[in-house]
């Protein structure tokens, strides 16, 4: 089975491009969903996939600092909001490319060239020099990632519970759903009890601002904090259940986030 990593910040064109290749590549396995090019190498390192599709601008290392660490071993694809990137990817044949917002008809074009090159068991070449000069262009026209050490991740969430305020610590948090433009934060009181509140804040903007390695994605609209986990038992295809330390409900892993629990 031929195996695929997705690299994107944007957790929600991150989820729509699996669903798509989902549709046009079934047996294409997407076996991780990184949030950036760190976490894209890092995951690629523990279990390596034929194909990356990486997002060119991420914070911290970009698609095409990744693309220089993983020339040679993967097929690579490019993912793009900005057509002279995709331009410069299709005159050279390098790598290949999609534009944002991904079109089902030119996703299709990459599914057959990537199975062409499956099938002759054919890699790509990657000139360094046409990365180098492609990174260069990336940091003269687009405002810089922020620097994982500048990154002070949230602390505090102030969130409706009925008609009060409160100010949450992150700590107490326990998971975060979304619903529409609303995020519901499962948290416990300082007594312990089980509560909920909503913030007026879409969980896509709020993922950018948690500590990764305390949260982490169960599903595209479910966040956990890791400390609140209590189990988690694998199912089919995997996927997955997380049982929590101090709530009855359990949130369902789907299939490109469960390689997140693997190891729990």
């Amino acid at each position: 089975m031929t195996t695929a990593l997705i690299a994107d910040d944007e957790p929600l064109l991150r989820d729509e491009l699996a669903r798509m290749l989902q549709t046009a590549w079934p047996e294409l396995r997407i076996s991780h969903c990184a949030r950036n090019g760190r976490e894209a190498l890092a995951m690629f390192e523990a279990e390596p996939t034929q194909i990356c599709f990486l997002d060119i601008h991420m914070p911290g290392l970009s698609g095409i600092e990744a693309a220089k660490q993983l020339r040679g071993r993967c097929h690579i694809v490019f993912v793009t909001a900005y057509e002279q990137y995709a331009a410069q990817a299709f005159e050279h044949e390098a790598i290949d490319y999609v534009v944002k917002p991904v079109v089902a008809e030119r996703l299709n074009q990459t599914v057959a060239r990537l199975k062409r090159r499956l099938q002759e068991q054919r890699m790509a070449s990657v000139p360094d020099a046409w990365l180098d000069s492609l990174a260069q262009q990336l940091q003269a026209r687009l405002p810089a990632p922020a620097s994982p050490s500048n990154f002070a991740p949230l602390r505090w969430l102030r969130a409706s519970v009925g008609q009060t305020i409160k100010l949450i610590d992150i700590a107490q948090v326990d998971y975060l759903k979304s619903d529409d433009k609303y995020t519901v934060i499962a948290w416990r009181t300082d007594d312990g009890r089980p509560s909920e509140a909503v913030i007026r804040m879409p969980l896509k903007d709020l993922l950018a601002q948690l500590d990764p390695n305390s949260f982490a994605q169960t599903h595209r609209s479910t966040v956990v904090n890791l400390q609140s986990v209590a189990s988690v038992v694998r199912g089919e295809n995997e996927t997955a259940t997380v049982h929590l330390k101090s709530r009855p409900e359990t949130l369902a892993v789907s299939r490109n986030y469960g390689h997140v629990f693997r190891q729990m």
